[in-house]
């Protein structure tokens, strides 16, 4: 009787948003949330378990960043992103009578509808389809243990079926060119149920160098829910973690953090351009690494991706294309160049260059993420959301929203700090080598011969004519008419005008406006009376005046 009373709750929550949305003015893209969200990570590359108990003591304070629910159990999502144990995986396909392969599986991280067995089934079956068409073979399916205990009775009646697929390299291809073709398929299978409107389905992760469990409890009791995680040989030389703090979204399964490349707390102010433009380059999008499949992985961004997802899907597609994490990271929360004098030549090419070829994913946003080789973190432009560091005397790097937030011994930690607005840090897992943010932005900018791109350039500063023409001057009743034919009011006159020709500078006014919308008024309006702006545009003083030119 609860779990019927639950699902009835959260069905009249969704029939009430759907009318709303569509009858009134909710609008589900305007959505923000506040969450906790960090990393650990090896220096030197290499798995072990210091690198997860230092992020599950982590996990566990962060629960004052997240909410819960009145039954005290259902939170707003929580999860931890980390590298495939392979043992842990090799040895389960050996209990089920298959030899493994002495190259990397992959392993998929699914939710599958948890009472339409039908539906389940034909989830599944999708899934197959796609990987055996692209000639790998499956391991079989396993269905992950799981602790219903410790959740509450809301996210119990929304909880999925949770399985994972293992998947075997079989072509022998690298890691890179296994993992482009793990999200062809990921996405291909995911445009499949779409359309089938199977709408329950969601891979947490399809990868063969991690992979995320999250769900709808708190932070802190990951473990408890998840038993494998306390596998000995459970093992990563990275964890990226995060605690959701829904403000005005509902929690959601799928919305838990991390996704399958960053960890995100903050909001993309800028999302609505952000995804129209995406849109836009969608068109003329091309990259040899996808070929004829280019077509496949469209929409980048699916319809009702919160801003972090969305985020996440830009992020994933241009790893997916060649850059590094880095790079991306530079290109779509790029530094403020400004009117920064300090900030080296190479660098200021490196984000003219990233400004030139993608629009800023603006707002708040504190990130730790990853491409299998890197692992980094940074923050906007602005430091709008905390992010502090430690690193300990045997290799382990530790990064979260807060300081000590895992337990260190303090006479081993050789260096703290917070990341600067715009900045970022991180490993290079590969290389076994930490970058500060100057040594992380130098070898980004090294990359790739910016200069010699951006030197073309020309700036709108420099194109605009200085030189005042000489005023013309109307006799009185000629402006009279003039001003009438361009619409001008006495309101215009007094309230805009007079303050220009008085101070010199652009009037600002109120929040306030009463003035009713031009469609519906009665008298003739300008044609520009008809738009309105989104959001109030001149109110904040600036938080840095030296560096927000750009922002």
């Amino acid at each position: 009787m609860r779990e019927i009373m639950t699902n009835s709750y959260v069905e009249d929550y969704q029939k009430a948003a759907k009318f709303l949305a569509e009858n009134g003015m909710y609008d589900p893209n305007m959505e923000r949330d506040n969450c906790g969200v960090g990393l650990v990570a090896a220096i030197d590359g290499k798995p072990n378990r210091e690198v997860l108990r230092h992020a599950f003591q982590a996990t566990r304070a962060l629960d004052h960043r997240g909410a819960v629910d009145a039954d005290g159990k259902t939170g707003d999502g929580a999860g931890i992103h980390v590298q495939i144990p392979q043992e842990f995986f090799k040895r389960h396909i050996r209990r089920t009578g298959h030899d493994p392969e002495e190259s990397s599986l992959a392993v998929g991280q699914v939710f599958l509808p948890k009472t339409d067995f039908n539906a389940q089934e034909r989830c599944r079956c999708i899934v197959e389809t796609e990987v055996l068409k692209y000639g790998y073979r499956i391991y079989g399916w396993r269905q992950v243990p799981v602790n219903i205990e410790v959740i509450g009775e809301k996210a119990n009646a929304t909880r999925p079926e949770i399985e994972q697929i293992m998947i075997a390299n079989t072509l022998g291809k690298s890691n890179e060119d296994f993992e482009n073709d793990l999200y062809i398929i990921r996405r291909r299978i995911e445009n499949q149920c779409l359309s089938e409107n199977l709408t329950e389905f969601y891979f947490c992760s399809l990868s063969c160098r991690s992979v995320i469990y999250k769900g709808m409890f708190m932070a802190g009791e990951i473990t408890e829910f998840y038993p494998d995680l306390n596998d000995e040989l459970f093992v990563s030389n990275f964890a990226i973690y995060h605690q959701r703090y829904s403000t005005n979204t509902f929690p959601q399964w799928r919305l838990a953090q991390p996704f399958r490349m960053i960890a995100h707390n903050g909001e993309i102010n800028t999302l609505t351009g952000n995804v129209n433009w995406t849109k836009a380059h969608e068109t003329c999008m091309a990259s040899p690494v996808f070929g004829s499949h280019i077509e496949d992985i469209k929409p980048l961004i699916t319809n009702g991706s919160s801003d972090s997802a969305a985020l996440d899907a830009i992020w994933e597609v241009l790893v997916r294309a060649g850059r590094p994490a880095p790079a991306v990271k530079a290109l779509m929360v790029p530094e403020s160049i400004g009117q920064n004098a300090l900030m080296p030549k190479a660098h200021e090419d490196l984000f003219a260059y990233s400004n030139s070829v993608m629009e800023p994913w603006d707002g708040p946003a504190a990130i730790c993420g990853t491409d299998g080789q890197w692992i980094v973190a940074g923050l906007d432009r602005n430091g709008l959301r905390p992010l502090r560091y430690t690193i300990t005397g045997d290799g382990i790097l530790l990064v979260g929203s807060e300081t000590g937030m895992s337990e260190v011994d303090e006479s081993k930690v050789v260096e703290k700090g917070h990341v600067r607005p715009g900045g970022m840090i991180g490993i290079d897992l590969r290389e076994g080598k930490f970058y500060h943010d100057r040594e992380l932005k130098d070898w980004t900018a090294a990359r790739k011969p910016y200069g010699e791109w951006v030197k073309n350039i020309v700036k709108v500063d420099q194109i605009i004519k200085t030189d005042s023409p000489k005023p013309v001057y109307y006799p009185e009743d000629v402006l009279c008419r003039q001003q009438q034919l361009f619409g001008f009011t006495e309101e215009d006159m007094d309230l805009i005008l007079r303050p220009m020709v008085e101070t010199g500078y652009e009037a600002i006014g109120s929040m306030g406006d009463d003035t009713p919308q031009a469609v519906l008024s009665d008298k003739y309006r300008g044609l520009h009376h008809f738009f309105r702006q989104a959001f109030s545009q001149v109110t904040n003083p600036p938080i840095d005046s030296l560096r927000e030119t750009r922002v």
